[in-house]
């Protein structure tokens, strides 16, 4: 998490709590120490967050104190709150806590609206207790090209090890597709996440290949891209 967000979330924090909050508690929540609380807390105050309270007590927010409103419209409201509500479909476990951050940013500005609701049946969701891969691991070795060495297993069982140059990952509604040139096979090839039984990511890179290589891949499927920022078929 950012230190943007995590200044954020600690008013998200103190603005919902009814008694002061201690920075242990704070620290636990936010996954950081108790050091690095108290320096957000001081930045905070710096800049002018009515921040009451101090270490060994705890820490309150004057009721006062509000965010500004988000500019954008109630149907574009609605539209986010839906669109983040369909990640409980992907089974993208880190995907799903943004998500809930960002609904709770909203439901601070805007109240609650129980009345949207998204189904959360969908891929299974990746655990790691349970022997599965990350997504994000997934989609940080995307976003920063690097190689993955995967343990893959096809539909009949049949288990192969492939270096994989990842591109992209496609969320279906019931699974998820890695997308990525294996190198055993020298061609582009799909992989479900679920049939994932390892990952490493190796410390090679293939810098600068991603944008060929996804054009490559949505030629072969007549896919182009979307607006803004998806894929639909022609």
């Amino acid at each position: 998490m950012s230190r943007s967000n995590r200044l954020f979330e600690i008013i998200q924090i103190l603005r919902a709590a009814d008694r002061p909050v201690r920075a242990q508690d704070l620290a636990e929540s936010l996954e950081v120490s108790e050091r690095t609380i108290y320096r957000d807390i001081s930045a905070l105050q710096a800049m002018q967050t009515p921040i009451e309270g101090e270490a060994g007590i705890g820490y309150i927010m004057r009721k006062s104190y509000d965010l500004p409103p988000l500019n954008f419209d109630q149907e574009e409201i609605e539209a986010l709150r839906v669109g983040l509500l369909m990640l409980s479909r992907t089974g993208d476990s880190q995907m799903q806590q943004a998500a809930q951050r960002i609904c709770e940013k909203i439901d601070a500005l805007q109240g609650r609206a129980d009345w949207l609701q998204v189904s959360p049946w969908g891929a299974p969701l990746d655990d790691p207790e349970l022997g599965c891969v990350s997504k994000a691991t997934l989609r940080a070795a995307i976003r920063s090209e690097t190689k993955l060495k995967l343990t893959y297993r096809d539909e009949h069982e049949q288990q192969t090890v492939r270096i994989v140059h990842p591109i992209s990952l496609v969320y279906h509604l019931e699974h998820v597709i890695l997308i990525g040139w294996c190198e055993l096979r020298g061609a582009l090839r799909h992989f479900r996440t679920d049939r994932l039984y390892g990952c490493e990511v190796l410390d090679e890179h293939f810098i600068g290949e991603s944008e060929t290589l996804r054009r490559l891949w949505l030629d072969q499927l007549n896919w182009k891209l979307a607006e803004p920022g998806g894929i639909r078929a022609d």
